[in-house]
C-alpha cells in the first residue's frame, strides 16, 4: 500500500499539513493507517536505528523497550503553557502566554526541525469511532516511538481519517533537539491546537493523552456542555448480577490505578462479586438520552507506572502488559532478555541494563535500575478485568463519582456529600500530604481539586462553575452521588490503619448501597458516613472500633482544613463560585 497518499480529502486537513511540513522539512511524509502490516514496518524500521529494542517474543509477544534520553523523563508543569487570547481565562495556576508570541517563538524552533527525517501523519479518535463522545484528532511526528504509542493508546487509522471534519484537532510534534531549555508543550483551546517540540516522553508527546482528552477537552467540554476528567471507571457487579458504574478521581500516588483494576477480596469473590474496568485515567462524561450523566473512556490503552507493579499490588495491570506493549526506561534483562523493574519482584537481574543504557547487576548495585517514572504502554483490551462495556458508543451510567486524597488524619475512611452542590465543594478542596516519593518536604498539603489542577485548560473557577452549571442542567433526581475516600489514615507510627487494596471494595459496597438509597447512612459535621456496622468487615483482621476510628472526624483538625481552603480559594478571586463559598460557611459553622 502507497502510505505517502492521503487517507482524507479533507481540504481543511490537507492545508494545515502541508503548511506544517513547510515549515519543519521533512525528508518524506508517511500517513498511518493503523494496519498491522504498517505497524509491523515500522518496529523493524525503529529497531534497525535502535530507538526500539525487540523483545523475548516467546515470553512478551510483540514487546518492545524504549529509553528516553536522561533529560527526558517526565511531564514538565514548567514548561506546559495554555495559550488563550485573554490571560484571565488561563487562570492562576496554568502557565500563559500570548498566543501570538507564543506561536513567533514555537515556529523558529519547528523551522527545519525534520529535516532529515520522516513526518508521520497520525488520524486518531479518543473515543469509539463514530460514538456521540467521540472527537478526532491529527498528530504530525518526527518519531516511530510516538506512533507506536499512538497506535496502543488511541484509536488509528483509515476509519478515523474518513470522519474528520474541519473541527478536527491539530497536532504537530518534533522531537527536534531534546534540549530541555527550549522544551514546550503549549496549549491553543480557542484554535484546537497542541504543540510540543523538544522532547520524546510519552506525557509530553502522545498528544491524545492528557494534552488532548483533558487540557483541550476540558475547554471544548465548558463550551458544549459535558465533563472531560482525570477519572477511572470502574462497574461493581454484584451476586445478583447487576453493575453498577461510578467514576473516581485521585491525584497521583493515591492507587488509581489498582483501584480501576481492584480484585475483590476472597469473602467478596465467593458470593460472586467482580468488578469491571471501563477506564483507568479519564472519563468524558456527558448527558445520555435518559438524562442521566454517562461515562466513556476516551483511551484505548493504558500508559501506566511500571514501578510496583507487581502480581500482589495490580495482578489485571502486570497481566495487561504481556503482549502488543512498549515498555519505557524500565531495566532490560540480558539474561532471557524481557523486562524488570523495582517491586516487579525480590530478584533482580544481575547481567541486565539500566534505564539509561548501561550495564547494571541488581544485586551488587545501589542505584535503581528503573527510573522511578518508567512505564508501561498497554493494550487495554489485555485486562483480564475490562469491561465488555469498553467498546459502547454511548458509555456507562454513573451511579457516583468518588474523590480521593492521601491524608494521615483528616479525612475519614469515606462520607458523602449532602447534595450536588456539597460535593463539588468536596472535590475543589480535594488535597494529599506529600509522601517521602515528591520532591520536598512530607506531610505538607498539596490541593488538587478533582485531580484536575495540572489539566484543566481554563480558569479553575470557571471549571468549577461549570460542574454547578452540569447539575442544575441533569437536575437532582438523577445525578451520581457524589463520595470522599480516604485509604491512607494512619497510626501514631506512621502506619496505614486501612488495608487498602482489594478490601476497599468494602467501601465501594457501601457507596453503591448509598448511591442507590439502600444503606443507611449518619449526618455528620463534614457529610453523610455509614455506621461502622455498615461497613462489611467479613474475612477482615480489622474489628468494628478501628473502623469506628477510621471514621472519626476531629473538628479540629477540620477548623484548621477549613482556613487552609479559604487560603486556597483566595488564590482563584472573585472567580470561587458562590455556592462553594456558602458551603465553606456551612462546614465552619457545623465545626462549632
Amino acid at each position: 500500500m502507497d502510505h505517502t497518499k492521503p487517507l482524507t480529502g479533507n481540504q481543511a486537513v490537507l492545508n494545515w499539513i502541508d503548511e506544517m511540513a513547510k515549515m519543519t522539512q521533512p525528508d518524506k511524509i508517511i500517513w498511518i493507517d493503523g494496519s498491522n502490516e504498517q505497524i509491523e514496518e515500522l518496529r523493524a524500521e525503529a529497531c534497525s536505528t535502535g530507538e526500539i529494542e525487540k523483545l523475548n517474543q516467546e515470553k512478551l509477544p510483540d514487546c518492545y523497550l524504549h529509553r528516553t534520553a536522561v533529560n527526558d523523563v517526565a511531564r514538565v508543569e514548567d514548561r506546559t503553557f495554555i495559550c488563550c487570547r485573554s490571560k484571565e481565562n488561563a487562570g492562576p495556576t496554568n502557565n500563559w502566554m500570548d498566543p501570538q508570541e507564543m506561536y513567533q517563538k514555537l515556529f523558529k524552533l519547528y523551522t527545519g526541525a525534520m529535516k532529515g527525517r520522516t513526518m508521520y501523519v497520525i488520524p486518531y479518535s479518543m473515543g469509539v469511532v463514530g460514538s456521540p463522545f467521540a472527537k478526532y484528532g491529527i498528530e504530525l511526528t518526527d518519531s516511530i516511538y510516538v506512533v507506536l504509542n499512538m497506535c496502543i493508546m488511541t484509536r488509528v487509522g483509515s476509519a478515523v481519517a474518513e470522519k474528520l471534519g474541519d473541527d478536527f484537532i491539530k497536532g504537530l510534534h518534533a522531537k527536534a533537539d531534546i534540549d530541555p531549555e527550549n522544551r514546550y508543550i503549549v496549549h491553543f483551546p480557542e484554535d484546537n491546537t497542541i504543540m510540543s517540540v523538544n522532547s520524546g516522553y510519552g506525557g509530553n508527546v502522545l498528544l491524545g493523552k492528557k494534552c488532548f482528552a483533558l487540557r483541550i477537552a476540558s475547554y471544548l467540554g465548558h463550551e458544549q456542555g459535558w465533563m472531560a476528567e482525570h477519572m477511572l471507571i470502574l462497574g461493581l457487579q454484584n451476586p445478583a448480577g447487576e453493575i453498577r458504574y461510578l467514576a473516581a478521581a485521585f491525584p497521583s500516588a493515591c492507587g488509581k490505578t489498582n483501584l480501576a483494576m481492584l480484585i475483590p477480596p476472597e469473602a467478596y469473590r465467593e458470593k460472586g462479586w467482580k468488578v469491571w474496568c471501563v477506564g483507568d485515567d479519564i472519563a468524558w462524561i456527558r448527558q445520555g438520552e435518559d438524562g442521566r450523566l454517562w461515562a466513556m473512556n476516551p483511551e484505548y490503552g493504558f500508559f501506566g507506572v511500571a514501578p510496583g507493579t507487581n502480581v500482589k499490588s495490580n495482578p489485571n495491570a502486570l497481566a495487561s502488559t504481556q503482549k502488543g506493549t512498549i515498555f519505557t526506561n524500565v531495566v532490560h534483562n540480558l539474561d532471557d532478555n524481557t523486562v524488570w523493574w523495582e517491586g516487579l519482584d525480590k530478584n533482580p537481574p544481575e547481567h541486565a541494563v539500566d534505564w539509561k543504557g548501561n550495564p547494571w547487576n541488581g544485586k551488587e548495585s545501589s542505584e535503581k535500575g528503573a527510573h522511578p517514572n518508567s512505564r508501561f504502554t498497554a493494550p487495554a483490551i489485555n485486562c483480564p478485568c475490562i469491561s465488555d462495556q469498553f467498546n459502547s458508543p454511548t458509555g456507562v451510567p454513573l451511579s457516583a463519582i468518588v474523590f480521593g486524597g492521601r491524608r494521615a488524619k483528616t479525612a475519614p475512611l469515606v462520607y458523602q456529600a449532602r447534595s450536588w452542590e456539597h460535593g463539588v465543594f468536596v472535590g475543589s478542596i480535594m488535597a494529599s500530604e506529600t509522601t517521602a516519593a515528591a520532591a520536598g518536604a512530607v506531610g505538607v498539603v498539596r490541593r488538587d481539586p478533582m485531580a484536575m489542577l495540572p489539566f484543566c485548560g481554563y480558569h479553575m473557577g470557571d471549571y468549577w462553575q461549570h460542574w454547578l452549571d452540569m447539575g442544575k442542567k441533569i437536575g437532582a433526581d438523577k445525578l451520581p452521588k457524589i463520595f470522599n475516600v480516604n485509604w491512607f489514615r494512619t497510626d501514631d507510627e506512621g502506619h496505614f490503619i486501612w488495608p487498602g487494596f482489594g478490601d476497599n471494595l468494602r467501601v465501594l459496597e457501601w457507596i453503591m448501597k448509598r448511591a442507590c438509597d439502600e444503606a443507611d447512612a449518619v449526618d455528620t459535621a463534614i457529610g453523610y458516613q455509614p455506621k461502622a456496622e455498615d461497613i462489611n468487615l467479613d474475612g477482615l483482621d480489622i474489628s468494628k472500633e478501628t473502623v469506628e476510628g477510621l471514621l472519626g472526624v476531629d473538628k479540629a483538625l477540620w477548623a484548621e482544613e477549613a482556613k487552609g481552603i479559604r487560603e486556597y480559594y483566595a488564590k482563584f478571586g472573585d472567580k470561587v463560585p458562590a455556592e462553594l463559598l456558602r458551603e465553606l460557611d456551612t462546614l465552619e459553622n457545623n465545626l462549632k
